[in-house]
């Protein structure tokens, strides 16, 4: 399902969208005793499994394109992902008080949904760019993660940067039936699923929308049947729809149109 040969991934910083002017987002939580310090204590609360860690590059741009399910999807996949700590893209109104400080001492990135943010972008090409991994839930918001909403952004970023896109399914980070911060329950399984990685060639500026679509269409396609494989490997299931007042309002822009509501 990945493209027929891997893409040799844009470093430039000054190529466009230029990230020259953004500053790559804190490391050090990410890669000091913070990060160990916190796996572990998700362990002991809840039963974590991970699988297909080996598929994970080792090395360069990673673009982590998760299914979104629950409050706890964005921590575990900064905290939980083997060899290479994230920098997830965070919806911005969580950027506020205490939560929104740590946020960005966790290295998030802050993302506007409903307006264009281009420094939303420049941030994760200066990421990507730098060879380090980018974080990005496609649907958009948590609901039932079976992937039927599906933005373009990792597509997008994917055709930028070159870099591989390895898909996440997240299952059992909220029960079933639960509501929309709800958590596992203490001793609760949680599988993390990491797939083979998605290649495509880096498109030059100007991309078109059509090269973006179609870019969408396939890495949704390569992640459904991954979402297939998890599903059997796991033996989980989706925990189905929030209560129907706890959707998270989500833009209709930017979704593929296979994936569209």
């Amino acid at each position: 399902m990945s493209g027929p040969r891997q893409a040799r991934p844009c470093t430039t910083h000054g190529a466009l969208p230029r990230s020259t002017g953004v500053r790559h987002p804190f490391r050090g939580a990410l890669h000091g005793p913070l990060r160990p310090f916190a796996r572990f204590l998700i362990r002991r609360r809840y039963d974590v499994h991970v699988h297909g860690g080996e598929l994970i590059p080792r090395t360069g741009p990673v673009i982590f394109a998760a299914n979104h399910i629950g409050i706890a999807d964005g921590p575990f996949l900064a905290i939980l992902t083997p060899r290479r700590p994230v920098h997830a893209l965070t919806k911005i109104e969580m950027f506020h008080g205490p939560l929104g400080a740590f946020l960005r001492f966790a290295g998030q990135i802050p993302l506007d949904r409903f307006h264009s943010d281009p420094r939303a972008v420049k941030t994760c090409l200066r990421v990507l760019r730098d060879g380090h991994p980018v974080g990005i839930f496609p649907e958009g918001r948590r609901n039932t993660g079976d992937l039927s909403r599906f933005h373009r952004g990792a597509g997008y970023l994917a055709l930028v940067s070159g870099a591989p896109v390895v898909p996440v399914i997240m299952l059992g980070t909220r029960p079933p039936g639960g509501h929309r911060s709800s958590l596992p329950p203490k001793g609760g399984r949680v599988d993390l699923v990491f797939g083979p990685p998605y290649h495509c060639d880096p498109v030059p500026w100007p991309r078109t929308r059509e090269q973006v679509e179609r870019t969408s269409l396939l890495l949704r396609e390569h992640m459904l049947v991954h979402l297939d494989h998890a599903l059997a490997l796991t033996g989980q299931s989706l925990p189905g729809p929030l209560p129907g007042d706890e959707k998270d309002p989500d833009p209709d822009t930017g979704v593929t149109d296979r994936g569209a509501p």
